[in-house]
């Protein structure tokens, strides 16, 4: 069986579950969609390290302004860039940092924060879900991931796909569009400068906790 303290071994669990059912176009439309974001791979203009990031607005969970400063509170932080809390690779991702990553950041004087485009609703959904004890906010018009040059948008037929299941992104996203990060994590240090940047293309892979804390190792983090 696949481990599941890793998120690829959960996604796998969850594929095969999947795969185990009658065939569905509308699942066949995600299918598609991921392989052809896994060929396309990561756009040019995405950021490298060296690169700071500026203070952004946030919603917390409860919709009160925030911003990334004041979340990461001037300390090296992990930045989790996710869809929201209607995608499962998002809750998969999200619950194994929580158990797997969290407690070995908080030994070692490092942030977590997830951010995500979607409503504050949303980011409360997804924190009450798993149990989070990180910070969950929204990055209302995904400012930030814009400006990391990670910003993408469903393919036309995953999005018919979508309003096929009920999820119309416009109602969930905080600024009513259906743009969305490509998921990131991204290692900011005390000045709020990129030290390390994994994106992914393919919104059905994700970083691991073991590769982000031997990022960490290696930054002297």
């Amino acid at each position: 069986m696949a481990t599941e303290s890793t998120i690829t071994g959960r996604v796998a669990e969850m594929h095969a579950s999947m795969a185990a059912q009658p065939p569905n176009e509308v699942m066949g439309a995600f299918t598609r969609e991921q392989a052809a974001l896994a060929t396309a791979g990561i756009p040019d203009g995405v950021a490298i390290p060296g690169t700071l990031i500026p203070d952004a607005g946030l919603l917390d969970v409860h919709g009160s302004p925030t911003t990334l400063y004041a979340v990461t509170a001037d300390r090296p932080t992990v930045l989790v860039f996710y869809r929201g809390a209607w995608c499962p690779y998002c809750n998969i991702a999200l619950a194994t940092y929580q158990q797997h990553l969290l407690p070995r950041l908080t030994a070692r004087g490092i942030g977590l924060v997830a951010i995500s485009p979607q409503a504050a609703d949303g980011s409360l959904s997804m924190q009450e879900k798993h149990d989070l004890s990180f910070t969950v906010v929204s990055d209302p018009g995904n400012a930030m991931a814009r400006g990391l040059g990670i910003l993408t948008r469903p393919s036309d037929e995953a999005r018919a796909a979508q309003l096929q299941l009920g999820l119309d992104l416009t109602a969930v996203n905080a600024d009513g569009t259906v743009a969305l990060p490509m998921p990131t994590v991204v290692i900011t240090d005390v000045g709020h400068v990129v030290r390390w940047i994994d994106v992914h293309s393919d919104y059905s892979t994700r970083t691991e906790p073991a590769q982000i804390l031997s990022a960490l190792d290696r930054l002297g983090i």
